[in-house]
């Protein structure tokens, strides 16, 4: 009985959906965005300047132009997190990098 506990722990099968996408799709989506925003920061920068707008407008604008690139870094090294983390679906004994340890190197 315990050959077949021993087998039965080792034949884990992983859906198709549970595949996390790849690292160079994850990272195109975060560049994606991250420049997305921080074309909507530029674009707020230049309406401050040059739009003839009363004060609340115009602050609304520097604000944007102001805090957006603090949104576009966070949002830009944020993993996404819909997919299943290693440790639910790990067992102990694989070797694989803990979730928390994989980093993209400069």
């Amino acid at each position: 009985m315990e050959g077949v506990k021993a087998w039965h722990r080792q034949s884990i099968v992983h859906a198709v959906t549970d595949a996390r996408p790849s690292l160079s799709e994850d990272i195109g989506r975060r560049e994606k965005r991250y420049l997305i925003q921080m074309g909507i920061r530029t674009l707020c920068l230049v309406l401050a300047v040059v739009l003839p707008a009363p004060w609340p407008i115009r602050g609304l604008f520097i604000a944007g132009a102001i805090f957006l690139p603090y949104v576009a870094v966070i949002g830009a090294n944020e993993r996404e997190k819909d997919s299943p983390s290693s440790f639910e679906t790990a067992e102990a004994n694989q070797n694989e990098i803990p979730r928390h340890r994989r980093e993209i190197g400069s």
